[in-house]
């Protein structure tokens, strides 16, 4: 009997003969149980007991998520799980990781993207982008006055709240235009690190005072949560500018919209918020010198493609009785 892999039609279209090949090579059979192509679709019981591993790519979310973890609830035999996504600070993660499911995502697979994105809206709130957009929609030609001409970004300084993969490349994009780069993580600085300095997080209000940009790249996590306190904000300079594309919960959304509303803060780009989809009648989405995008910062047509060369890399890692990569520890 093969091994039940969990997958869309969509995954089978695109990678299926990639997983035939690595499965071949690692000496396992895989027995394909394909997700139903309706929303509403659901596998029958035979099928849901076929299955013992799952891939949840990104095709998958939104639309067919439902059905999904439809099936997986079902599935008494599953003993793995791959997510698409970086995090898994969702709750239905978190009970199939106490239920002994091995669980594994594809940190990094967006990254670059992420990074791309949030410099993107770094370079608008920067070169006052706002300003040109909003004379743009007026009709209005108006070159900036001298009171908002910018300041160069050569020399400023950004600092990263989690320097991981996102992190990572926002730190050395960041350095690529000529900024003063200070990661903030748990473990040191190594010889391959794209900062000018490193700190822990029990240091961030130390640097904080220093930052012209403060990009948070972290993942949500008990140490992270809130760590971008009432306090923390206002330890930054005046005029500084937020960049959050990590977790809307890692801020204080409300001392956020305060420091916004009075100047305290330059401006924000926001990817993130606590409450997802944002609320119509939340201020940020009115406030002149906040950017929003929703959750959408990763979006790329190359993401699918780097999710699943990481699920293929665990096949064989998994068949070889091996450690994943990227997998994620309970507790």
């Amino acid at each position: 009997m093969g091994t039940g892999i969990l997958v869309s039609q969509t995954f089978v279209d695109r990678f299926g003969d990639q997983l035939a090949e690595v499965a071949a090579d690692a000496g396992i059979e895989p027995d394909l149980v394909v997700l139903p192509t309706d929303p509403d679709g659901r596998l029958d019981t035979n099928e849901l007991e076929r299955i013992e591993l799952v891939f949840f790519s990104g095709d998958i979310y939104p639309d067919y998520s439902r059905a999904l973890f439809s099936a997986v609830q079902g599935a008494s035999n599953l003993r793995w799980f791959h997510t698409f996504s970086a995090g898994v600070d969702h709750p239905v993660f978190q009970r199939l990781l106490h239920q002994g499911v091995r669980m594994s995502t594809s940190a990094g697979s967006t990254a670059e993207p992420i990074a791309q994105t949030l410099i993107g809206g770094m370079l608008m709130l920067a070169r006052n982008f706002l300003f040109w957009l909003e004379n743009q929609r007026q009709h209005r030609w108006e070159p900036a006055r001298a009171s908002l001409v910018p300041d160069d970004l050569r020399g400023q300084t950004m600092v990263v709240l989690g320097l991981g993969s996102i992190g990572t490349h926002t730190a050395r994009l960041a350095q690529a235009l000529g900024m003063h780069v200070i990661g903030v993580r748990r473990s040191p600085a190594g010889p391959d690190d794209p900062v000018d300095e490193m700190a822990v997080p029990g240091q961030l209000m130390d640097v904080l005072p220093r930052a012209d940009w403060l990009a948070i790249t972290a993942p949500l996590t008990e140490e992270t949560r809130g760590i971008v306190s009432q306090e923390a904000i206002a330890a930054l300079p005046a005029g500084a500018r937020i960049l959050n594309v990590g977790r809307g919960e890692i801020i204080d959304e409300g001392a956020l919209i305060e420091a916004l509303r009075s100047g305290q803060l330059g401006g924000a780009y926001l990817d993130v918020f606590h409450e997802e989809p944002l609320p119509a009648e939340s201020p940020l989405w009115d406030l002149p010198n906040v950017i929003i995008s929703p959750h959408n910062s990763a979006a790329s047509t190359g993401n699918d493609g780097r999710a699943a060369s990481i699920f293929l890399e665990n096949v064989a890692r998994w068949a070889h009785g091996e450690e994943l990569r990227n997998e994620v520890k309970p507790g």
